[in-house]
């Protein structure tokens, strides 16, 4: 029995998408790890910003502007202080944290020649892939790949034998979306930086759990996507230390971006702005901020808490399920549950959780070589967020039990 104190009944009462039926079933959101649902609280920001405030920002002079600039500006100091970062220009706002990890990859292109090398971890998301696989076909750099182990665990180790003063980044996820596992990204970071290495952390998993403070980490790169802190989607952070992101060049140009233009030359503008050309997601910026609020309200620890002994009690009970096997066994892990069952593929079990009204995510999760660590095609997950229940993880075991009796 789940014994840690968040009055959910009362919090499950700000999300009105959790009183919807699907398939004829109360919805059972599970699916937390693509995108956490957005409270009435959040939503309301989102129709005040509409009806009250619409207007572009940091340009006009008229009123609407003024006030929607001072509410922008102010959701960026919100964001600032929620992760403890020393200043607010070293808060740039993105489209998520896909964009803010390209920004990165663009910018080390003239700092980077043939030979150097760059470390990912095993367990990343595509999007902390890719980009810098195309960064290295662009400059010559090696990328080395940081091991895990059959636990979900980086093979921390290994990680320590290949760096080297080559090693010019390193990047890893705080937590993994497809395991749940978190990973040690203090030592990761200590280490590349007695290498004189710099270290991207993919912190889109890790905001909804965990409270990073990103001046005691010392991180120089720090990513977010606010739609994983029930903000809205096309919304995100990239932290970057001011002389890092001083740099590095900006990633696209035009408006906002620049301090003087002529047919001549061009200059940038200081930052944030340097990162951040064209109208922004004005709207999304402000309730990004309104999220952090929503979150910081009920408590960091208090959420994590919970989670856990939600995580606990899921683990438990659907281990009762013969055949069934949980991939991320990591110690030190999020609410996040990967399983499948012998026999059965991901994807039909999962249609059949969604008939019965439940909300998982099937596939590789945009991280296939995890998949291809484990040698199987996908998992079904399961990601538990502060708003469920206990009652909604008997819901989802039962199903899965009555999928299995379809499937076999």
């Amino acid at each position: 029995m789940i014994k840690v104190g968040l009055d959910v009944a009362k919090i499950r009462e700000d999300f009105p998408i959790l009183k919807r039926k699907v398939n004829g079933h109360n919805l059972v959101y599970l699916d937390n790890a693509a995108t956490s649902q957005t409270p009435r609280q959040v939503i309301d920001v989102i129709v005040d910003y509409y009806q009250r405030l619409n207007a572009n920002i940091h340009r006009g002079v008229h009123t609407l502007s003024q006030e929607a600039t001072d509410a922008y500006e102010q959701a960026r100091i919100k964001i600032q202080k929620h992760f403890n970062i020393a200043k607010n220009h070293e808060v740039i706002l993105t489209s998520g944290t896909t964009h803010s990890i390209n920004i990165v990859a663009n910018g080390f292109t003239s700092l980077l020649q043939k030979g150097d090398e760059l470390l990912v971890s095993a367990m990343e998301h595509h999007s902390n892939i890719v980009p810098w696989q195309m960064l290295c076909e662009r400059t010559g750099a090696v990328l080395k790949v940081i091991p895990m182990n059959n636990e979900g665990d980086l093979v921390m180790g290994e990680y320590h034998k290949l760096l080297s003063h080559n090693t010019k980044l390193v990047f890893c996820n705080h937590v993994s979306n497809a395991l749940g596992t978190i990973n040690p990204i203090k030592e990761i970071i200590e280490a590349a930086h007695q290498k004189g290495a710099a270290v991207l952390i993919d912190g889109a998993q890790a905001a909804p759990h965990i409270k990073a403070d990103l001046q005691s980490l010392d991180v120089d790169f720090y990513t977010i996507s606010a739609h994983k802190v029930c903000g809205p989607t096309g919304i995100g952070m990239l932290y970057g230390k001011e002389s890092w992101l001083n740099k590095l060049p900006p990633y696209q140009g035009g408006g906002e971006m620049i301090a003087e233009v002529t047919f001549e030359k061009t200059t940038y503008a200081d930052l944030p702005h340097k990162f951040e050309a064209g109208t922004p997601n004005i709207c999304g910026g402000i309730t990004f901020g309104a999220a952090l609020d929503y979150m910081n309200a009920i408590g960091f620890e208090e959420i994590a808490a919970y989670e856990h002994e939600l995580l606990h009690y899921a683990t438990s009970e659907l281990l009762k399920i013969e055949g069934l096997k949980i991939y991320g066994t990591a110690k030190n892990k999020t609410s996040v549950i990967s399983f499948n069952i012998e026999g059965i593929h991901p994807y039909d079990m999962g249609t059949i959780l969604d008939k019965l009204g439940i909300a998982v995510r099937t596939g590789h999760h945009c991280a296939q070589p995890i998949m291809d660590f484990y040698k199987i095609p996908g998992t079904v997950r399961a990601s538990f967020c502060f708003y469920n229940t206990q009652e909604e993880v008997d819901v989802l075991v039962t199903a899965v039990k009555r999928a299995k009796n379809m499937l076999l």
